[in-house]
């Protein structure tokens, strides 16, 4: 790394820029209580929190929408309704 060539462009020669970025990008997010996360769960989430940290969410949603949109079909058998709470179980 040419250190001299950076600073006089005024880049960071440093890890802490980079450390800082990952702790808020990162860690914040993915390591809250019980959290887990597989490989492309948390790859999606990543993917959405830098573009709203960065201020690119949407140009990168108008990508990501048309590759991740598909359409839902409800299957009637398949689907359990909700309780009012209000008494309407039979007995």
């Amino acid at each position: 790394m040419n250190y001299a060539e950076h600073l006089s462009r005024n880049l960071p020669i440093g890890s802490g820029v980079i450390e800082a970025s990952c702790k808020t990008l990162v860690t914040q997010r993915m390591k809250c209580s019980g959290m887990r996360w597989r490989c492309p769960g948390g790859q999606g989430i990543l993917t959405l929190r830098s573009l709203i940290q960065s201020g690119w969410f949407d140009c990168g949603w108008m990508l990501l929408s048309v590759t991740y949109r598909a359409k839902v079909n409800m299957v009637s058998d398949n689907v359990i309704p909700f309780s009012s709470g209000k008494g309407d179980i039979e007995r």
